[in-house]
């Protein structure tokens, strides 16, 4: 809630004009609770894990909008009820873990200082803070993501998130409980490191998970971040981990490539890269993806560790 009655008294303790964006801010906020606020992470995350997977899903199930050529793994397809199936159970953890932790982690968010009130962040400040969350998220998720490739922790936890060998969209968030919340840390930790507004944080939230659902499209897109971004792992990257299973000791990442780089989690796949190239030249350029026959250069992976 703004502790300010009137526009009037937000732009004199602000010392300024608002912008338009604060004064709808203002409109929207004045009246409303911090912990009010907060809680649209619950809205926002719901709409993003129902909605965003929707256009990939149609294409996956009906072979339409012209997409096929860019499947990763052409000769693999959910069905309807594997979907449906697929569709439920993230729901599900859901209702059950995602939107209560985060109606209770609410304290949490006062601790670490995410404000609610003006001035609004800059667009320069918002894109750091991002920048750093992401970062953060994605070393500490390459570790966490290691952990759970253990013996123990892919067959207590992490062999949930792995029953796709194909990903499509609504597998992103598909996974044990336990594995839900102990990745909630990374996506966490930015935030607690660097706070900002809370509009920030709401963004954060969101990309974090768009990022994740594109990363396990199954399709490989020419308008994906891959192509733009330095070091961007994206679908195809993933795809491969996904691909290989739970022998896979490769690509980690869960944002970028860069700690797969530096520790050596990505021989298995930059070996598949190669031969794929390889009969890509011998077969005059029809090799196809990771399922265009499966090769076995990839299923006896190599061991980085």
């Amino acid at each position: 809630m703004l502790p300010y009655a009137t526009i009037e008294e937000a732009e004199s303790a602000v010392g300024r004009g608002l912008t338009l964006a604060e004064t709808l801010w203002f409109r929207y906020s004045a009246t409303k609770s911090d912990y009010f606020l907060y809680c649209h992470n619950v809205v926002f995350l719901f709409l993003v894990f129902n909605l965003v997977p929707i256009p990939l899903a149609f294409a996956e199930l009906t072979h339409s909008l012209g997409l096929d050529q860019y499947k990763i793994q052409p000769k693999v397809r959910l069905s309807l009820t594997e979907m449906w199936k697929c569709y439920k159970d993230v729901n599900r953890v859901f209702f059950l873990v995602v939107g209560p932790l985060q109606l209770v982690s609410y304290p949490s968010v006062k601790i670490i200082g995410i404000r609610t009130g003006l001035p609004l962040p800059s667009r320069w400040e918002v894109l750091s803070q991002l920048v750093v969350y992401f970062l953060v998220e994605d070393y500490t998720n390459y570790w966490i993501h290691r952990f759970l490739h253990s013996k123990w922790g892919y067959e207590k936890i992490h062999s949930v998130h792995h029953e796709f060998t194909a990903p499509v969209g609504y597998t992103a968030p598909y996974a044990h409980w336990a594995e839900v919340l102990i990745l909630g840390i990374p996506s966490f930790l930015g935030p607690a490191l660097a706070p900002g507004h809370m509009v920030t944080f709401w963004l954060w939230i969101a990309l974090r998970q768009i990022e994740a659902i594109e990363t396990h499209s199954g399709y490989d897109l020419p308008w994906s971040p891959t192509k733009y971004i330095p070091f961007y792992g994206g679908a195809e990257y993933h795809d491969y981990h996904h691909y290989v299973g739970g022998q896979s000791q490769s690509n980690f990442a869960s944002v970028f490539t860069y700690c797969d780089f530096i520790y050596g989690t990505d021989k298995g796949y930059q070996y598949h890269k190669k031969v794929l190239g390889k009969l890509k030249g011998m077969n005059g350029g029809t090799a196809t993806g990771l399922n265009g026959g499966k090769s076995d250069c990839s299923s006896d992976e190599v061991k980085s560790d």
